[in-house]
């Protein structure tokens, strides 16, 4: 299990989850590099504003990787004729993206 100390837009606070200190680390800094793009760009100011548009953007990132990986999934399919393979490979995708969204709502869960 991990801990991580959060200080973003004027908020601090801990949170632990069961991922290491290293991977938490990498997604908080991932977290504030999307949030200085916002800042940078100046068209928020308010750190509400910041911290749900940053939200927002990576929602769309995952929902368009998880678009990516079905998308992927069903080209698969269409080059072979088995049945079973092709319900293999839209299980196997699926599974990865709900563990990745198991595991991105489980970080957020456990740091509110």
């Amino acid at each position: 299990m991990g801990s991580l100390q959060i200080n973003v837009l004027g908020t601090s606070f801990a949170i632990k989850a069961n991922e290491d200190d290293a991977y938490l680390e990498r997604l908080l800094n991932y977290y504030n590099q999307i949030t200085d793009q916002i800042i940078e760009s100046g068209s928020l100011s308010s750190k509400l504003q910041i911290s749900i548009l940053a939200g927002i953007m990576l929602c769309d990132e995952l929902y368009k990787e998880k678009s990516k990986s079905l998308k992927i999934g069903h080209e698969l399919e269409k080059k072979d004729d088995s049945a079973s393979f092709d319900a293999i490979n839209e299980e196997k995708v699926s599974r990865l993206t709900l563990e990745m969204i198991r595991k991105l709502d489980k970080v957020l869960v456990d740091g509110i």
